[in-house]
């Protein structure tokens, strides 16, 4: 299937049947995905929870105002992203790269300590902010392959944070939660939104193109 059908069959899956589990290698390739998504300066500054486990998922639920996808679908995925950037953070994934290329040379390494030397004077929420985007980056790749894998998904911001990294003991980790993704399989009977037309802004409206 093209990329364009693909999206056109995906959208924030409502109601999920509960009695469906999406087979792990699907998962595993929805992860794969996220973890090869673009970052800023490639840093990576989220993590990604993969939740199975029925009791957190429940409380996550209910931190989410009820939203029943949470727990209707069989995985959870929960980016959280760094809580500010430190220079072990960023030495530590300077040391991933050199052990993957060989060693660092003079100009990557004057490329690390560049990127600590804007980052790390910053108010740690703008840099919290920032690793957020990031973790959008991924949410995006991970909301394709689900597509792509005939997994449904929704995206989902309405919760509340502070109960989230409680739950999932975040903040003792440097990291705050951003945003879930339930992944499972429609229950069309049960859902509004699945035979309603897809609305998009037309591209006219949309795009502006400059020649």
């Amino acid at each position: 299937m093209m990329l364009q059908d693909t999206l056109n069959w995906r959208y924030a899956t409502k109601k999920m049947d509960a009695t469906r589990t999406v087979p792990q290698d699907k998962v595993d390739r929805i992860v794969e995905a996220v973890r090869m998504a673009p970052t800023s300066s490639g840093l990576q500054p989220y993590h990604v929870f993969h939740i199975t486990n029925d009791a957190l998922r429940a409380q996550i639920r209910a931190a989410a105002s009820d939203q029943a996808q949470i727990t209707e679908g069989s995985h959870l995925l929960v980016f959280a992203a760094w809580d500010n950037y430190t220079a072990a953070r960023i030495d530590s994934f300077a040391s991933t790269v050199g052990a993957a290329r060989g060693g660092l040379t003079d100009q990557m390494t004057a490329y690390y300590d560049n990127l600590k030397a804007s980052y790390l004077p910053r108010d740690p929420q703008v840099n919290f902010e920032h690793a957020a985007r990031q973790a959008y980056i991924g949410l995006g790749f991970a909301l394709a392959s689900a597509a792509e894998e005939k997994v449904d998904s929704t995206p989902m911001e309405g919760f509340d944070p502070v109960q989230v990294d409680t739950i999932l003991g975040l903040a003792e980790m440097g990291l705050r939660s951003v945003v879930l993704m339930p992944l499972g399989y429609r229950d069309a009977p049960r859902d509004w939104l699945v035979s309603l037309p897809k609305v998009r802004a037309p591209r006219t409206a949309f795009v502006t193109d400059l020649a």
